[in-house]
């Protein structure tokens, strides 16, 4: 079994492999083959990878030429794809949403692509869900950001010269992301409120000591779509809970926005008008800029200063902490891999009907399997 990983450094300074997880590829029977410089970006060079066991390849297509499974932190670009031997496992954040062709070049190379985002939620699959795995991630980083562009400290503090107050500090949207955003201001003194349209999410936000800000009406209280998710609310409820929100804007130092809706463009939550009375000096933090952004004004890597003095970060924020990052999406994907072998005799054993291989199997034999896929590009 030849196990590649390919390199994202060009566009991520993650890495699908760590010297931890070849041993442990080594240990399940896999030949690993790491594209050259792969790991560089996340602090991992060549070197390291061979002393775990891996042989390293010049480029991506020797890499993949002759493997039975390869990783990588992205989508790999369609030449990369062509290049792989028809039946290879091709497992990666494959973004499947957009845009629609690529599930078309990795049908006719005939490859078995494999999403890890859209990892089912149950249980037997939480130590390979990548989304959560890297959101939190996120979340803590997005308030490490925010602090060092904020002018002032976070916690109060009582000195002979005076008390200096604590920052405020609102989060929305209290997934993943949000909720450790949430812990990692508390620990570090801020008076913190969260939002999020869940009605369970209430709960999640006090029990880490944050006070919960909604507009708590009847929609409020069905606002859940299968699998935990946000769903998409009401032109009047999102009406009301901007009405809310923009006054409780106007008393906050820092703000971070990660609402995502699966598959669709991030929902406009901050107006450039509801920017406008924020005061001079605070910082808001965009965690879902490269999914259109929540904040209207945002760009994706930039610091943008409004006309009031507001930042506003476009944050790709996990990328800054690229080893840990690394290290949980690699195990992330041993997990799933090593659920597609046959530890006795080390040979690849994909069972096409389990539960976890159905829900993230994109293509298969030269097809757009997957029914989500399959059924928008027929129509």
């Amino acid at each position: 079994m030849h196990i590649a990983v390919l390199s994202d450094t060009m566009t991520d300074t993650r890495v699908a492999a760590t010297p931890e997880t070849v041993k442990k590829y080594e240990t399940l029977g896999g030949k690993v083959l790491v594209q050259g410089g792969a790991g560089h970006g996340a602090g991992f060079s060549d070197q390291e990878f061979e002393r775990a066991g891996a042989r390293v390849a010049p480029d991506a297509a020797t890499t993949v030429r002759h493997a039975d499974i390869v990783l990588s932190v992205n989508r790999p670009s369609a030449d990369v794809i062509r290049a792989c031997k028809p039946g290879a496992i091709v497992i990666a954040t494959m973004d499947p949403h957009r845009p629609a062709d690529s599930l078309d070049v990795m049908a006719s190379a005939g490859v078995s692509a494999f999403a890890m985002e859209l990892m089912p939620r149950i249980t037997r699959a939480q130590s390979m869900d990548v989304l959560s795995s890297q959101a939190n991630l996120a979340g803590y980083r997005a308030v490490i950001d925010a602090s060092s562009a904020y002018t002032r400290s976070l916690p109060m503090m009582m000195t002979a010269a005076g008390t200096v107050p604590a920052a405020q500090i609102f989060v929305m949207g209290a997934g993943v992301a949000g909720l450790q955003a949430i812990a990692t201001a508390r620990r570090l003194g801020a008076v913190v409120t969260a939002t999020d349209v869940r009605p369970a999410a209430r709960e999640q936000v006090e029990s880490l000591g944050a006070k919960f800000i909604a507009v708590e009406d009847d929609e409020f209280k069905k606002a859940e779509a299968a699998g935990g998710y946000a769903k998409e609310m009401s032109k009047a409820y999102q009406a009301k809970q901007a009405e809310l929100v923009s006054e409780h804007l106007r008393r906050q130092d820092i703000v971070i926005t990660t609402a995502l809706i699966p598959g669709r463009t991030a929902p406009i939550l901050i107006t450039s008008a509801m920017i406008e009375p924020m005061r001079a000096g605070s910082v808001i933090v965009d965690l879902a800029v490269e999914r259109g952004g929540n904040v209207e004004g945002a760009k994706a890597g930039e610091v943008v200063t409004t006309a009031n003095g507001v930042k506003i970060l476009g944050n790709s924020s996990v990328l800054k902490v690229a080893a840990t990052a690394s290290n949980l999406y690699a195990r992330n994907l041993y997990s799933f891999v090593s659920t597609l072998v046959d530890q006795r005799t080390a040979d690849l054993a994909v069972n096409w009907d389990d539960d976890l291989i159905k829900s993230t199997n994109l293509t298969r034999g030269g097809q757009i399997v997957h029914p989500a896929f399959a059924n928008a590009l027929a129509s």
